[in-house]
C-alpha cells in the first residue's frame, strides 16, 4: 500500500472512531464475501462493518483516543462502527456469529468503556433503545393517568367530606342545645337545694 493510501486509510478510520458511539472488533477469518455482505445487512443502518489492517487501525485508534483496542488487534480484523443503538448491532453480531462460527467477537469499546466479548453478548440480550423508551413512556403515562385520577377525585372527596361534616354538625347541633339547657337547670336545682 502506497504511503498516501495509508495516510488516507488512517484518516478515514480515525474519522470513523471519532464519529461512532461504539466500535466492536471481530475476527472474520474464513467468511466469504457473501457472508460479510449478509453480516453488514444484519447490523442495521446505524452500523458500518469494515475489514481493517491492524497496524493502520492502531494508529487511527490512538489518534482518536481509543487505545483500548490495541491488544485486540491481532489476526484478521474487522470493526463494526456503531453510530446508533449499540444493542441492535450487538444482536446482529451475536446472531450472525451463532449461525456462522467463523465470526469471532474479540471485544470493543462502547461509549469509551472497554468491553469483553462476554459483555458484548450480554449487551445483545438487552432490549433495544426504542423498546426501552416505549416501556418507559408507557409506565410514565400510567403513572400520570393514576395521578390525574387522584387529583380529579380530590374535589369530589372534599365535597363529600364537607357534606358529611355538615350533616354531623346538624345532628350534633340539635342535641347539643338540649344538653346545654339541661345542664343549667341541674345547676339551678343544686343551688336551690343548698340554700334550703
Amino acid at each position: 500500500m502506497a504511503r498516501a493510501d495509508k495516510v488516507a486509510a488512517v484518516a478515514e478510520l480515525k474519522s470513523e472512531f471519532e464519529s461512532s458511539h461504539s466500535a466492536v472488533l471481530t475476527e472474520y477469518r474464513g467468511l466469504t464475501v457473501a457472508q460479510l455482505k449478509e453480516l453488514r445487512v444484519s447490523l442495521g443502518e446505524n452500523a458500518k462493518f469494515a475489514v481493517v489492517k491492524n497496524t493502520l487501525t492502531k494508529i487511527a485508534a490512538n489518534e482518536a483516543g481509543v487505545s483500548e483496542l490495541d491488544s485486540m488487534l491481532q489476526g484478521p480484523s474487522a470493526i463494526a462502527f456503531v453510530k446508533g443503538d449499540v444493542v441492535e448491532a450487538a444482536k446482529g453480531l451475536r446472531d450472525f456469529a451463532k449461525a456462522n462460527p467463523l465470526l469471532v467477537i474479540k471485544g470493543g469499546v462502547v461509549d469509551g468503556k472497554t468491553m469483553t466479548p462476554a459483555e458484548i453478548t450480554k449487551l445483545a440480550d438487552l432490549e433495544s433503545r426504542e423498546v426501552l423508551l416505549a416501556k418507559l413512556a408507557g409506565a410514565m403515562t400510567a403513572k400520570m393517568a393514576h395521578a390525574a385520577a387522584v387529583f380529579n377525585a380530590l374535589p369530589t372527596n372534599m365535597a363529600q367530606l364537607a357534606d358529611a361534616l355538615r350533616a354531623k354538625r346538624a345532628e350534633g347541633g340539635e342535641t347539643a342545645p338540649a344538653a346545654e339547657a339541661e345542664a343549667p337547670a341541674e345547676a339551678g336545682a343544686e343551688e336551690n337545694a343548698s340554700e334550703g
